[in-house]
């Protein structure tokens, strides 16, 4: 049997897999045009695909991605179509993510910018430049409350915070969220959040549904924290409030185009703070990445169900 790995994993990863797995032969490519060869043959992909390299793949059954994201299927039609079943890491990331979100909401609502560049400047800086924020007490609203939102509304809760959320579909409450809706009732969790974070999958629901009319609906003293996809807010919209001061601040992970592009009006806005797309990125999630993929191949080796299926027509 034939493995493709596409997911950017480290050499040492690479050989520990072998070793679990002697009779795979599991290949890797480095060029669009090597991928699209190593397809052709291919029954199992680890990672995502092309959509050219998809249709080379006539023996391909199931691919593996290395993310809990899997809007790439979007490209590729015929896969949404096919028979061949789609997996994905969900929950490996959700621990990392959240610490990243309250990282940069800290941050944020501390001032850290100006403390740090005060002390670079060997400059004891009191009083501040701006008054700091606690999190006690404030109003969290999560969109989106699956794996990722569920941690990051654990830490909030942590954090002494008030938890409101809404999500595609119903779900039980967890204890730790006071309120829970579905995204019908968006309008109303921006009007009463000091703090909004979208954690939402990216699908035909969920694009651009954060435009200027719904941006405009948060407080002036709310921060907005994106960290799932891109493509869900107004990005031109945000960079706007934020000139205008009308938005205390945002933090960014994500963003529609990546890497962000050094015209985008984001980069000059005031009191936000953008990452690379880097929060899901740790030592655990790396190990939990691989164990999800490894337990997943010895299930389909031994014709077991496969865990964490994606619903292809959903997007996730």
């Amino acid at each position: 049997m034939k493995i493709l790995i596409t997911a950017p994993w480290p050499e040492q990863r690479m050989e520990e897999l072998q070793d679990s797995f002697p009779g795979i032969e599991f290949v890797t490519a480095s060029t669009p045009e090597e991928l699209v060869a190593a397809a052709t043959d291919a029954e199992v992909a680890i990672g995502r695909l092309s959509r050219e390299a998809f249709l080379a793949a006539k023996k391909l059954r199931w691919i593996q991605s290395s993310s809990a994201g899997v809007e790439w299927m979007r490209d590729i039609p015929e896969l949404i179509e096919s028979e061949v079943m789609v997996t994905n890491t969900r929950g490996a990331h959700a621990s990392t993510i959240a610490e990243h979100t309250f990282g940069m909401l800290i941050f944020l609502a501390r001032g850290f910018d100006s403390l740090f560049r005060a002390q670079q400047r060997k400059t004891w800086l009191r009083p501040l430049e701006q008054p700091s924020v606690g999190l006690s007490g404030l109003t969290m609203g999560i969109i989106g409350l699956g794996n990722i939102g569920r941690a990051i509304a654990r830490l909030a809760y942590a954090f002494e915070m008030n938890i409101i959320a809404v999500d595609a579909h119903e779900l039980p409450r967890p204890e730790y969220v006071s309120e829970l809706g579905l995204l019908d009732g968006m309008d109303d969790l921006l009007r009463r959040s000091d703090v909004v974070v979208v954690a939402t999958p990216i699908t035909e629901q969920t694009r651009g549904m954060l435009g200027a009319e719904q941006l405009a609906l948060l407080k002036p003293s709310a921060y907005l924290l994106v960290m799932s996809r891109g493509g869900i807010i107004d990005e031109a919209a945000l960079a706007r409030m934020l000139r205008e001061g009308r938005l205390a601040g945002a933090g960014l992970d994500v963003t529609a185009t990546e890497p962000l592009p050094p015209e985008s009006e984001l980069w000059d806005a005031p009191n936000i703070f953008i990452t690379p797309h880097c929060s899901p990125t740790s030592r655990q999630t790396g190990e939990m990445v691989v164990r999800i993929c490894r337990e997943n191949l010895a299930r389909y080796l031994s014709n077991e169900p496969l865990s964490h299926l994606v619903d292809k027509r959903l997007g996730y």
